[in-house]
């Protein structure tokens, strides 16, 4: 497997800190996006100990399936499936008993958004609104579901995505690592081909960028490019929150 990476963050104009967080590890074709809320300290630190957690497990960390209600017979993919989902709730009861034991943390959490592309397959987990996207064949595909309160009410038939777009709640999300001990980890498996380009970012981009516009930029210039000039246009368009962006181009497969 042979990718090409570029990830990017930005404080955004009109933020003063940043607590978006990202990780690239190109050994385990591992990347990671995180965005941080609780306050200038707590959101930064939140996001922070998410993506360290998420990469210590994958690193290092011995994975026992049977004590994860996991059978080793159902094959490398579930077993990697489990794992993954594994680091990112770990990653969630460590942000929680943090926030527990030292009051300045109180209500720090985040979001978190991995993908991990092994064995010819993209495993991707998600909790929150970050979110994920797969460009193939020209088109774009947001490949995960927003964990918000608009989307909620998307789905529900109360409002449309365009009025979601400036709705007074729009920044409310119903999970997060963090919040409580325990948190439902949406996690998902397919096949990678040569030439995917997969789009990781806070919302602090996709609030201001079109999903076409996203996959666009992806399609026309390489990862590092495309991660600059979505970046700019975030802030050109408003930058009122934190922006980061990942992107992995596909260019070999076993």
């Amino acid at each position: 497997m042979r990718i090409t990476s570029c990830g990017m963050t930005d404080v955004g104009v009109k933020r003063t800190n940043n607590e978006d967080n990202y990780l690239i590890n190109e050994e385990l074709n591992l990347y990671v996006v995180c965005d941080g809320m609780g306050g200038h300290v707590g959101g930064e630190f939140a996001s922070a100990i998410a993506v360290n957690t998420v990469e210590e497990v994958l690193t290092s960390m011995e994975f026992r399936p049977e004590e994860h209600d996991v059978d080793p017979a159902d094959g490398p993919v579930e077993v990697t499936r489990e794992k993954l989902r594994y680091a990112v709730r770990l990653a969630g009861k460590r942000i929680f008993e943090k926030a527990r034991e030292e009051p300045e943390y109180q209500g720090m959490g985040t979001t978190c958004l991995a993908l991990l592309v092994q064995g010819g397959n993209a495993f991707i987990a998600h909790v929150g609104d970050s979110r994920g996207y797969l460009v193939r064949d020209g088109r774009i595909e947001q490949l995960t579901e927003d964990h918000s309160l608009v989307n909620e009410k998307i789905k529900a038939g109360l409002i449309t995505p365009e009025q979601a777009k400036t709705h007074k709640l729009k920044n409310i999300i119903t999970r997060s690592l963090g919040y409580m001990e325990e948190v439902e980890v949406d996690v998902q498996v397919q096949a990678v081909r040569r030439g995917d380009r997969f789009v990781l970012c806070s919302d602090g981009l996709s609030n201001f960028v079109e999903t076409g516009e996203i996959g666009e930029m992806a399609l026309d210039h390489g990862p590092q490019e495309a991660a600059r000039r979505l970046i700019e246009l975030a802030c050109e368009r408003g930058g009122d929150d934190n922006i980061t962006v990942i992107i992995a181009r596909v260019d070999a497969v076993p």
